[in-house]
């Protein structure tokens, strides 16, 4: 798979070589932090949040929205930056970094917000990284 997604495949020892010990539980193994613990929960900028472990483009600040769900939540995520399967229960939606396959989170439909989409995509600080508007 080295080749594959624009080579962010890497193995399990060079993301934890590359990833802090909470990335790699969040990202890697699909861990979740603590609600309202997340940095960018209520974060307020402009610019776009990119992958943490490989740094892909995800989410544009002007998607994101005040859900109080205690994490960042956006109403939809970049053109194709974002894969969805769904969890073995049946009862959430994964998503996940289409170019490295980082858990970002989970994504719900139907709650009834005052988006364009009525998504909500919760995802975890710790999968993300904010770069400002230049």
């Amino acid at each position: 798979m080295a080749s594959g997604a624009g080579g962010k495949q890497r193995s399990e020892e060079e993301w934890r070589a590359i990833l802090s010990p909470e990335q790699f539980r969040i990202l890697r193994q699909k861990g979740t932090e603590l609600p309202g613990t997340g940095e960018y929960n209520k974060f307020k900028a402009d610019g776009v949040y990119n992958c943490a472990g490989c740094g892909t483009p995800l989410y544009k600040s002007d998607t994101k929205f005040d859900s109080g769900c205690g994490w960042p939540a956006f109403f939809e995520g970049l053109p194709g930056a974002i894969n969805r399967t769904p969890d073995p229960d049946g009862r959430r939606v994964e998503i996940t970094c289409a170019a490295c396959g980082g858990h970002l989170g989970h994504v719900f439909k139907g709650e009834g917000f005052k988006t364009p989409t009525d998504e909500r995509h919760c995802v975890n600080s710790v999968s993300i990284k904010f770069t400002p508007a230049s």
